[in-house]
């Protein structure tokens, strides 16, 4: 086991305890005293990648480590929607990925929300029809992705770049590429009115185990050591600093969701597919799910080291605006977890405070 999933539920459920009867932790500076709360507003997406809150409602996990605070839920279907809610204070922390939290920093100026730990590693790909053999055959065909900006759609579009292949944020360019929540480029790409898509986990398996898809490009190919950040966890930056007791709480249920889904990797995918089928109505098959968990690792290590590059994509996407990143991360409460356990602590990679 990798080390940042080696921390113990016992440990991080043990840590929420103390939270909850007013120990000090590492972000307790910023205010003191028992917070009384009322609720706590999370959003998160229905995708396996976001199965540490997928795991962590359902199990009840999340709901043990903030004691009275009632934890309100949000299903949302790509990052820039939960940016949209969590700058209106409409939530008040998002399981995201990365490129939209990169956005929402650098169009506050470092003044809207912080990355508090990584959640999931992987499972990301571009999918295409069997007509498709190489990125030449791309050029005048229309792939989708979750959303404009999304952490996939600047994955797509950059490595488009990359390979010489000109895109358009209003549509058009030499590769065609319409935003689509996930269910709607199933049936799209069904219907062959998309020839591809580059998705998270489970839309991947989903096109290839239910649709007839290849893998074309796997993202893991692209990063060093093919590790890159799929999912993190965004808290909005007024809401920390006034209820500070409470953002370690729900960062005490996400380690020991993490924790979870490390050590009861048999019972996890029934677990994760009933959180599924509650939250769209429908789960998935047993070849689709066992497909996806093999392509992400769910980790508290953000990977800040890949968050430059991420910035680098974003702008040959032409979906971010130029902007410092310094200060995104604050991985203090994390890392104070991590050594009560004998961890290893994670790092901001210079991006904020460790």
């Amino acid at each position: 086991m990798k080390n940042a999933r080696k921390t113990t539920a016992l440990t991080a459920l043990g840590l929420a305890a103390m939270m909850l009867a007013g120990c000090a932790s590492a972000s307790a500076d910023q205010g003191a005293g028992t917070d009384d709360l009322a609720e706590l507003r999370l959003g998160y997406f229905a995708n396996v990648t976001h199965a540490p809150a997928l795991v962590g409602v359902s199990e009840g996990i999340f709901q043990d480590a903030l004691g009275d605070t009632k934890l309100k839920t949000e299903v949302f279907n790509a990052g820039p929607a939960a940016v949209e809610a969590l700058s209106a204070g409409a939530i008040d922390a998002a399981y995201i990925g990365p490129n939209p939290a990169i956005n929402t920093f650098i169009q506050s100026g470092g003044q809207s929300a912080n990355i508090i730990a990584g959640a999931t590693s992987g499972g990301a790909a571009l999918v295409v029809n069997d007509k498709i053999s190489d990125v030449a055959d791309l050029k005048g065909k229309t792939l989708a992705t979750p959303q404009l900006g999304n952490t996939q759609d600047v994955a797509l579009r950059s490595w488009l770049a990359d390979e010489g292949l000109k895109t358009s944020v209003s549509g058009g360019g030499d590769v065609n590429i319409t935003p689509s929540e996930n269910a709607a480029t199933l049936t799209l790409f069904q219907d062959g009115k998309v020839d591809g898509a580059w998705l998270p986990e489970p839309w991947v398996s989903r096109l290839v185990v239910d649709a007839g898809a290849k893998v074309l490009v796997d993202e893991k190919d692209l990063w060093k050591d093919g590790n890159f950040p799929t999912t993190v966890l965004l808290v909005r930056k007024d809401f920390a600093k006034e209820h500070p007791e409470v953002v370690d709480e729900l960062l005490a249920g996400h380690v020991a969701s993490v924790t979870w889904l490390d050590e009861n990797a048999d019972k996890a995918p029934a677990v994760i597919n009933g959180a599924l089928e509650d939250a769209t109505g429908k789960g998935l098959s047993d070849a689709v799910l066992a497909r996806a968990l093999q392509n992400v690792t769910f980790t508290v290590d953000p990977h800040a080291e890949t968050f430059e590059k991420l910035v680098s994509n974003g702008l040959a996407a032409g979906t971010q605006k130029k902007g410092s990143i310094d200060g995104l991360f604050d991985l203090r409460a994390l890392n104070a977890q991590l050594k009560k356990d004998g961890q290893e602590p994670v790092s901001a990679a210079g991006l904020g405070q460790d």
